[in-house]
């Protein structure tokens, strides 16, 4: 296979063309292989390159020699005439509609067959001039969930999902930091604070000579173009769309600069305000006595000449973080290295692509103690949610993992149940208590009214087998808002319970979001960091949860999946015996 395509490459085309053929209104059936074509790749479980080598492409389920045909020629040449004609042939501004919540390829047809409408501009207006009532399916209630999404979709259109953001910049780091010019440049902003999603990229750097870094910086292959440049600033757009800023100091002012470019505006404000009380200007270029520099060669330099302790940057939000620091209060805050083991792990079973025997190899190799396996429950058929049957065939799959591994992995049997509409969870009782944890999770019917849906979580929260609450409010980062729901009920509810609230930590969602973490956790809530796997891609998510978890000021104590093995089956031992069992 060409080095310039990936498994997810082929499976995000193969899904572009199911869209782009229901677009053009060609057979349904048409548009319904490619996507099971896609989903087929999604959980192949082996390496793809070696099954087009050996000719089994279309042996493939749902892969039939007209979509391999296509599919070898993407991975020769890293192209599909087809797809890029098919794309060619449909309006650029389509697929942005197709961020619009509702909107589907049919409607979007019919938006270009009845009114001409190509962009978001367009639709906008026809909206709000009342253009779109007479046609089918398109009423007032449709009308104003358009709007609601436009507007969505301009409010994110300028912001990035921060691994997406952070990869960018770690490129760029490391072009800087490999041409030698510099012993300091650091990250700064809002990405350095690790927030769920972020507009630009600022790098710092420390040098006497700034001509030299700032010509390097606006020449760099990934630069699309130089939107601005001056002595210690250059601005760029990459070639990902993100705008990305380099400031350049000299080595001396590099600490106060890195400071004043990280902190929030109200952190910066608020540390300001103490410096002052202390009778010390501080601004982006140093803190001063008078008109004495008190030099400080680090950003704990500058937070002890406060009287304070050192402050991580994700804590630089404005959020008691000063007065903590002032009072010896300021969490131990969780790392990678705490967590021993992931929990919400899906399996083929369901729509998971590895089996159980793998995924335990993964675990080992990364230094994992378990895993608590996790599928869809029955109602969620879209997800291969498991019957009785296939429940019984995985429990004794487990044990005998359990059995060959002596005691130094284990191998916990969990279930993802669906919170049903009224707040029943999937599964009678019986089944149920068959799992050493149940994971309760909404997946539907996300338009309920705020106290609808928090009564039908809290429900949920209080059947005694409910051991977690997963991704709590619902909402996929620039895509889809939480559902309506009163959050700090739940959490209530979840801290009188004693279920665990869950960190997702896949990119797109973070939730619970950080900024309910710092209350449950006064609340005395547990969390757990989970990523909801479902690829081996899924095991490097821990990292984007961690993060938000340090945004809440989490410490190793408040996870149970930083617990060891005895120690978390002994709590999972707890729940069951709280509930009778």
């Amino acid at each position: 296979m060409s080095k310039r395509i990936t498994v997810e490459d082929v499976v995000r085309i193969l899904d572009d063309l199911s869209l782009l053929v229901e677009m053009k209104g060609e057979n349904p059936f048409k548009a319904r292989a490619y996507a099971n074509a896609a989903r087929t790749l999604e959980t192949l479980g082996e390496d793809l390159e070696g099954v087009i080598a050996q000719g089994r492409l279309s042996a493939l389920r749902g892969i039939g020699p007209a979509i391999a045909k296509k599919i070898e020629e993407l991975a020769a040449t890293g192209t599909m005439r087809y797809y890029e004609d098919l794309k060619a042939s449909i309006p650029p501004g389509h697929f942005e509609l197709l961020k619009i919540p509702g909107l589907g390829p049919k409607k979007i047809r019919l938006l270009y067959e009845k009114m001409g409408i190509e962009t978001v501009g367009e639709l906008e207006y026809a909206a709000r001039e009342n253009l779109l009532l007479d046609l089918p399916g398109f009423g007032e209630r449709m009308r104003d969930k358009i709007l609601e999404g436009i507007e969505a979709v301009k409010g994110y259109r300028e912001r990035r999902l921060y691994p997406e953001a952070l990869a960018e910049a770690e490129a760029l780091l490391g072009a800087l930091r490999a041409a030698g010019l510099t012993d300091r440049v650091e990250m700064a902003g809002s990405l350095r604070r690790g927030r769920e999603t972020v507009k630009d990229i600022d790098l710092l750097v420390a040098t006497d000579e700034p001509v030299r870094p700032a010509a390097l910086f606006a020449s760099l292959p990934s630069v699309r173009a130089v939107t601005g440049r001056g002595d210690t600033k250059v601005s760029v757009r990459l070639q990902g769309g993100i705008n990305a800023d380099l400031r350049i100091s000299t080595p001396g002012e590099f600490p106060f600069m890195l400071h004043h470019l990280t902190g929030s505006k109200g952190h910066n404000t608020a540390l300001r305000g103490r410096a002052k009380g202390l009778g010390i200007t501080m601004n982006e270029y140093g803190l001063f006595a008078g008109d004495r520099l008190i030099p400080c060669a680090s950003e704990e330099e500058i937070f002890a000449a406060l009287g304070l302790r050192f402050i991580p940057p994700e804590l630089r939000e404005d959020m008691g973080e000063i007065e903590a620091a002032a009072e010896g209060r300021l969490p131990d805050l969780v790392t990678e290295g705490d967590v021993r083991g992931l929990l919400h792990v899906h399996t083929r079973a369901s729509d998971g692509a590895l089996e159980i025997e793998a995924l335990v190899a993964e675990a080992k190799r990364r230094g994992y103690a378990y895993l608590g396996i996790s599928d869809h429950s029955r109602s969620a058929a879209y997800a291969g949610g498991l019957d009785r049957e296939a429940i019984k065939r995985q429990h004794d799959l487990i044990d005998a993992v359990n059995a060959a591994e002596g005691g130094a992995f284990h191998v916990f049997k969990g279930i993802e149940a669906d919170i049903l509409p009224d707040g029943r969870l999937d599964y009678d009782d019986e089944i149920l208590a068959a799992f050493d944890f149940v994971i309760a999770a909404v997946h539907s019917h996300f338009t309920m009214s705020a106290e609808e849906m928090t009564r039908r979580v809290c429900r949920a929260l209080s059947h005694p087998l409910t051991t977690i609450l997963a991704h709590p409010t619902g909402r996929l980062l620039l895509a889809r808002e939480p559902y309506a729901v009163d959050i700090r009920r739940v959490m209530d509810e979840a801290a009188a319970r004693g279920v665990v609230l869950e960190i997702n930590a896949h990119p797109q969602r973070l939730d619970l979001d950080w900024r309910h973490c710092l209350y449950a956790r006064r609340r005395g809530c547990l969390f757990a960091v989970n990523p909801d796997l479902h690829t081996r891609e899924g095991f490097s998510y821990l990292r984007w949860g961690i993060m938000t978890a340090r945004k809440g000021w989490l410490e190793a104590k408040d996870l149970v999946n930083c617990l060891g093995t005895q120690e978390l089956s002994a709590f999972f031992a707890r729940r069951r015996a709280a509930a009778g069992l």
